[in-house]
């Protein structure tokens, strides 16, 4: 466990009601020109190391005419990011509160976003040249809707429904990356995704505050 998840876990009894009460309000958040707005409970990019990781790579890709899901599109910020450098973008989220977030942020920021409220992808049918997942990882089951940006279910069940979907989509063979934490297990993860036929490959790493955090590529495995 890295040094941040180990003080978190020492002052969790604290720091739960301190970020609830935060996370009440409507909020702010900045990234380079671009602004943004969070609503209350919807996970916000600037409390977390994931979402500013995942900018920072998106902002050396050539995205251009590229077709571009965001899945768990929370405050709408990655997809704004990708819609600003040409991307044709649809963001996806199970929290209709995270659409109407996006939507406001597309809005704000003059870009053109194709919002749909979906449970990974079980609503979205359309091929992409590159899709982002920012997924929660504790093998909890969320008790609040809130709570999905950080548990993903008992024994990983959203890793298990994503990677199935993902593997059956053959059609197409897009570039997919995710990010994770040391603080989640990677290994089990991992095993899930073999289970259809897909491996993590190590894309980037970053270490922000003692934590490690690393960006995967799923690929289909080649034997």
């Amino acid at each position: 466990m890295s040094l941040r998840g180990k003080i978190v876990r020492v002052l969790h009894p604290v720091l739960k009601p301190i970020s609830r009460v935060y996370l009440r309000k409507e909020r702010s958040w900045s990234y380079g020109d671009l602004k943004f707005k969070v609503l209350p409970g919807i996970f916000h990019p600037g409390l977390f190391f994931s979402t500013k990781i995942l900018m920072d790579m998106l902002s050396e890709m050539d995205l251009k005419g590229k077709t571009f899901l965001e899945l768990g599109c929370g405050s709408g910020a990655i997809s704004v990011l990708a819609a600003s450098k040409g991307a044709f973008v649809t963001a996806s989220d199970i929290d209709p509160k995270a659409i109407e977030n996006t939507a406001f942020n597309a809005s704000k920021n003059r870009v053109e976003i194709e919002t749909v409220k979906s449970d990974l992808l079980d609503s979205i049918s359309k091929e992409f040249d590159v899709i982002i997942i920012n997924p929660p990882y504790y093998p909890k089951d969320p008790s609040r809707p809130e709570e999905a940006a950080f548990y993903c279910g008992t024994d990983h069940v959203y890793f298990k429904r994503l990677f199935q979907q993902l593997a059956e989509r053959t059609t197409s063979d897009p570039q997919v990356f995710m990010i994770l934490s040391e603080d989640c297990r990677i290994d089990r993860i991992r095993e899930i995704a073999l289970e259809d036929g897909l491996v993590l490959s190590l894309h980037l790493e970053h270490r922000v505050l003692g934590e490690n955090n690393f960006v995967f590529r799923i690929e289909n495995r080649t034997e």
